[in-house]
């Protein structure tokens, strides 16, 4: 088995493309880098059609449509459309009929149609503070698709039913909110639960999936090292001047859930208990300097974690007491901040 890395460069403009080998040794083989994406942050891969839908700044802004031929690991660019904003966060829905997009910039989302490998004018825009996240989800015991969007500047979770045509609906309520000032961040969803990581706080939330598809907030963890002696965080506030916490992403790795802190340069790994309720902090892991971005194997065994401020990718291996160790590092490009993997096979 391997597994393909896709990795955004928003430094160079590019994306990187890696082969994650298990055996004999795990190691990863940077085999292409390509695109002409201005501080590309983000993508998402419809990995049936091999297609890679990325977001671009500029004037105007877009998002640009890509094919990947898996066997070179080379992208090749098919359409651009214009967005109102730059893109923060880009996800798929609907097998791959709707894109989805979260602006924190413009301070909206809003719903692309795929039409072939082009994207039609966006409709279902909504508006939030700092939109930082954006994702499609399965409602557990039901037929339907829930949507989240997470509110940085309004410190909340919508959250929207979505139709077979890509259009969404507000469920009621319409947001669930998230401690006050804590700047919830992104969000992942596994099963029943849905775990969100705070930027200013420093905190790991899990939310139950109710019947429908609303959330309900449940427990929290404090996931910033103590030893690292960081501050609560705000809006606008400069976290490399004060020594201010600075989460970032989450991810689910088997029995264990991880998170990123920028400015400890650190990933932490927080065991979870049956129906998936969190439990201890069990680890932190020394990673690439200003950790964004990373991701995990669909089986949980692996990390690939890349950092804005390195120009190298790093594979960890999640061990059965959930630390993590190091196994390979490789250079790709710079500002490197959003990392996806494609089962290969």
């Amino acid at each position: 088995m391997t597994e393909l890395i896709l990795i955004a460069n928003a430094g160079d403009g590019t994306i990187s493309t890696l082969r994650l080998h298990r055996e004999p040794e795990p190691r990863l083989e940077a085999i292409a880098t390509s695109g002409e994406l201005d501080g590309c942050g983000t993508f998402a891969v419809d990995a049936d059609r091999d297609l890679v839908f990325a977001a671009y700044k500029g004037d105007p802004p877009g998002i640009a449509t890509l094919s990947l031929d898996r066997s070179s690991g080379e992208l090749q660019e098919l359409a651009r459309c214009d967005a109102d904003d730059s893109l923060t966060y880009l996800a798929l829905a609907n097998h791959g009929r709707t894109l989805l997009g979260a602006s924190y910039g413009g301070g909206f989302g809003a719903a692309w149609p795929v039409e072939g490998s082009s994207l039609g004018e966006p409709h279902s825009q909504f508006g939030y503070g700092n939109v930082h996240c954006i994702i499609a989800a399965d409602v557990p015991g039901g037929d339907n698709t829930a949507v989240y969007a997470v509110s940085l500047g309004d410190d909340l979770v919508a959250q929207f039913s979505l139709d077979s045509d890509g259009h969404l609906t507000p469920l009621d309520p319409a947001v669930v909110p998230a401690p006050e000032h804590s700047g919830p961040r992104h969000m992942v969803v596994d099963g029943a639960n849905a775990y969100l990581v705070t930027e200013f706080s420093g905190e790991l939330i899990r939310l139950g999936i109710l019947e429908g598809g609303s959330l309900e907030r449940a427990e929290s963890v404090d996931v910033v090292n103590p030893e690292a002696g960081l501050e609560h965080s705000e809006l606008d506030a400069d976290p490399k001047e004060r020594p201010l916490i600075w989460g970032a992403d989450v991810h689910v790795a088997g029995d264990y859930v991880l998170t990123s802190e920028r400015n400890t340069s650190q990933l932490t790994s927080v065991r979870r208990h049956a129906q998936g309720r969190l439990g201890e902090v069990v680890g932190f892991a020394d990673t690439e300097k200003t950790p964004r971005g990373f991701n995990v194997t669909s089986d949980g065994r692996f990390v690939i974690a890349v950092g804005e401020d390195s120009t190298h990718a790093q594979l960890l291996e999640v061990g059965a007491d959930g630390e993590l160790e190091q196994r390979d590092r490789v250079e790709i490009g710079r500002g490197a901040n959003w990392v996806r993997i494609i089962d290969d096979a």
